[in-house]
């Protein structure tokens, strides 16, 4: 099955493509384990996905960094920052909530952009999120990395599967269920000749390319009893 496939691949540090919902953002992310991640994986996110570059981290490790969503963020300082609440995400056509937290670089890097700086700064936030559990890391958060970086980081709604099926609750749940650490490494899959997301059907010729397991959303939902 590909639930089982996937989630092997996921314990081994290989690649698999992951479809949210027709329903939803209906894109198709390139995924993989951040503590695997090295820089040739950026390279391949970079060059054969094309999207965001980001890292899904479980409710549960993301409050023991100390991570708050951005919405947080400009909420509180919108009564300084005027464009903050002009700007306010209240239309999002696929959801009601934004993921996104703040954005890091490593401290070790110098830009933070190159394929060696990002897979650095994902693969130490692996690291750190499998201590996670051992107490408050905010400060030894703040030791190891700088923000503003050039990693995006996606906090996971609290209730994960119950309350949000975005890619970043599909993600770390898959985690959950291959027993690995939950810090996802996500990239959306582009299209560069309909300048669109790519199709379902070609992230599938990609995978079998490839030799990748194709996954859909509803499988992981179905697995996790949701």
């Amino acid at each position: 099955m590909s639930i089982d496939r996937a989630l092997e691949a996921l314990r081994s540090g290989e690649f698999l493509l992951l479809h949210d919902s027709k329903n939803r953002e209906d894109e198709v992310d390139l995924v993989i384990l951040a503590e695997a991640v090295r820089p040739q994986h950026v390279a391949t996110m970079r060059q054969d996905a094309g999207g965001l570059i980001c890292v899904a981290l479980h409710p549960r490790i993301a409050d023991s960094f100390g991570l708050p969503y951005l919405t947080d963020i400009y909420r509180e300082a919108k009564s300084r920052f005027k464009v903050l609440e002009a700007a306010w995400p209240y239309d999002i056509p696929y959801d009601e909530n934004s993921a996104f937290s703040i954005t890091v670089n490593h401290r070790r890097t110098f830009t933070g952009v190159t394929d060696v700086d990002r897979a650095l700064t994902i693969s130490e936030l692996g690291r750190l999120g499998a201590r996670a559990g051992r107490g408050d890391l905010a400060e030894e958060f703040g030791k190891a990395f700088r923000s503003p970086g050039h990693v995006h980081l996606l906090r996971a709604a609290n209730g994960l599967l119950a309350k949000r099926k975005g890619h970043t609750e599909l993600v770390v749940t898959l985690a959950e269920l291959a027993g690995v650490t939950p810090v996802v490494a996500i990239c959306e899959m582009l299209d560069a000749r309909t300048n669109r997301a790519l199709s379902s059907n070609e992230a599938r010729a990609y995978a079998e390319r490839h030799g990748l397991v194709f996954l859909e959303g509803a499988e992981v939902i179905r697995e996790a009893g949701v």
